[in-house]
């Protein structure tokens, strides 16, 4: 089985965190975003994924090669594919079109879940969506009697389902989704000026390929500053019986209050950190309290009480007592 994560956007929600760092590899619980979908992925799948392939922009070639090294950690091979255009979900797919064959999953960058992920050998695909109460900001799915999807309606103003697509399909033909995307771009099918992978699933299904719905049972949304704190917050509760802090961190005259992720040479001296705190790799917090909180790498905080919050690379915190989000290489004091 293959994997397509189509990533090519630079989050502008999640500014100013994604001005230096594409948004997939913002870290929670102290993994980069698109790590764990594909881990989470591979790890529920019942099928091996052998190649994983990444659709980004200009995002350079440490990027480039940090991706790769994720899809190797699974035992697969890494792709790397370009959108130079925002031309819509159905585009981006496409760019990774020689990966479109046999059973394939796509799972947009933006979006973590938990979720049965085993196959059904019986049906054509599965599209993941989630029970919502407001459906009139989302894409949903339009069911039949017997639980198959007849139909998509993008962001409807009027109510016809509260099942919203999350972001994550699974095709059994690979080569069928590829002609019908490839037949939108073709005929110039567009909305809102952009190519909309929904209506390549419609053209399968008005063909008599049946997709099931997958449930979903907790849908983690990475968008913007709260949410993404909330998100980081959850995947430290999945984790919390896992090794979180790191043989290498320093932790002096300070109370961890678990769960936290603390990263590789992070120093914590006179603080009390947690619960939900991450703290990434050689960062240095000191005579500080923490809660509830995401803090990348290489950053300085002292004399703070802090929660509820996003912290960058690189950025420095002084003497401060806020709930805050500050980009890298930032300083408060």
């Amino acid at each position: 089985m293959k994997i397509i994560v189509p990533m090519a956007g630079r989050g502008s929600r999640l500014r100013p965190h994604t001005l230096t760092v594409p948004k997939p590899l913002v870290p929670v619980g102290g993994k980069p975003i698109v790590h764990r979908l594909v881990e989470d992925i591979a790890k529920t799948s019942t099928e091996k994924v052998t190649e994983i392939g990444f659709i980004i922009g200009d995002f350079g070639a440490e990027v480039e090669a940090e991706l790769k090294e994720v899809a190797a950690s699974l035992g697969a091979k890494g792709n790397i594919y370009y959108q130079d255009e925002a031309l819509g979900t159905a585009h981006a797919v496409l760019c990774a079109q020689e990966m479109l064959d046999g059973p394939v999953v796509v799972a947009f960058a933006d979006t973590l879940f938990r979720a049965d992920f085993t196959m059904d050998p019986n049906v054509d695909g599965v599209l993941w969506v989630k029970q919502i109460e407001d459906p009139s900001a989302f894409g949903v799915v339009k069911l039949d009697a017997e639980g198959t999807i007849t139909d998509f309606v993008e962001k409807p103003k009027e109510f016809v389902s509260d099942l919203a697509m999350i972001g994550i399909y699974y095709i059994k033909d690979g080569a069928g989704l590829r002609t019908e995307l490839q037949y939108l771009i073709d005929n110039n099918i567009m909305k809102g000026g952009e190519y909309q992978l929904p209506d390549g699933f419609r053209r399968l299904t008005e063909k008599g390929t049946k997709f099931k719905p997958g449930e979903v049972t907790e849908w983690l949304d990475c968008g913007n500053k709260v949410v993404t704190v909330h998100t980081n917050q959850r995947v430290l509760e999945f984790d919390k019986d896992t090794k979180l802090v790191s043989d290498s961190a320093k932790i002096e005259n300070s109370v961890v209050i678990p769960p936290c992720f603390i990263g590789d040479g992070a120093v914590i001296a006179n603080s009390v950190i947690g619960p939900h705190v991450s703290v990434g790799a050689n960062t240095s917090v000191t005579n500080s309290v923490i809660v509830n909180s995401n803090i990348q790498k290489d950053a300085t905080i002292q004399n703070a009480n802090i929660k509820d919050s996003m912290i960058g690379n690189h950025a420095n915190v002084l003497s401060s007592a806020r709930d805050i989000s500050i980009g890298d290489y930032t300083t408060i004091d």
